[in-house]
């Protein structure tokens, strides 16, 4: 399970809750002490946003220590942070409906039923659905592969999305890879078979040749595939595999 520890962005979902708390605690009007007026509403409504705020905040904070402590995620520790921002947020938001700013006059026991578990309904799915939006903000990593021949000197490290196909010639393994949108080659001492062992990613079009997925670009005839600036042969025993990306 994926998480989004940055700060930022997790404030940013603590103000998008504070603004629809505010929006339902002045719309929705969960409670109606007697004539309570415009100015009073407006008070209410500010005071539940304000906690949700703080709320979230605190959860920023915590999921933060918590996933660089244990350096992963999970159902358990997606569910815990639910959990401690309802926490907070019931203890806040009754504590300032207790204060005299709004004066009220529910028990904690009424309170929570009939305010706090119908907000936990409307707006669990909205944090949920905050959180997932925010998985997809965090930046791609660069991922490299490193190429290593049977000399410790002989080796290549590029990014994976640069590599395009990788052949044999004799003892070695010619390798096709962009760099600055240009092609270019390296031989390596090694063997085919090794190097598809080492990177399972790559899928075998020819005894003789393995492509990177991602640079599929086309067949040029019923026996020849086209990749980035490179064509290849398939053969008749591969080209299934090709017929499935």
């Amino acid at each position: 399970m994926k998480l989004n520890p940055k700060i930022e962005h997790n404030i940013i979902i603590g103000l998008l809750l504070a603004l629809w708390a505010f929006l339902f605690g002045f719309f929705a009007r969960p409670f109606e002490h007697g004539n309570m007026d415009l100015g009073v509403w407006i008070r209410v409504s500010l005071g539940f946003s304000l906690a949700a705020f703080l709320s979230y905040s605190f959860v920023t904070v915590y999921q933060k220590i918590i996933y660089n402590k244990l350096n992963k995620w999970n159902a358990f520790l997606e569910i815990s942070i639910y959990l401690v921002y309802y926490f907070f947020y019931t203890i806040l938001t009754y504590t300032y409906y207790k204060s005299s700013f709004v004066h009220g006059f529910y028990d904690f026991s009424r309170f929570f039923t009939e305010i706090i578990l119908n907000i936990t309904l409307i707006i669990s799915p909205i944090i949920f659905l905050l959180r997932k939006y925010a998985i997809k903000l965090i930046p791609k990593k660069e991922e490299f592969i490193t190429f290593k021949g049977d000399n410790k000197l002989d080796f290549l490290k590029i990014k994976k999305e640069e590599l395009i196909c990788i052949s044999n010639s004799q003892n070695y393994v010619e390798i096709f890879f962009l760099e600055n949108e240009q092609l270019k080659t390296k031989l390596i001492r090694s063997s085919l078979k090794k190097i598809q062992y080492e990177f399972d990613f790559l899928i075998q079009v020819h005894r003789s040749h393995l492509i990177n997925p991602s640079h599929f670009k086309s067949w040029k005839d019923s026996t020849t595939i086209l990749l980035t600036q490179v064509e290849l042969p398939v053969s008749k025993s591969y080209k299934n595999r090709i017929l499935s990306l």
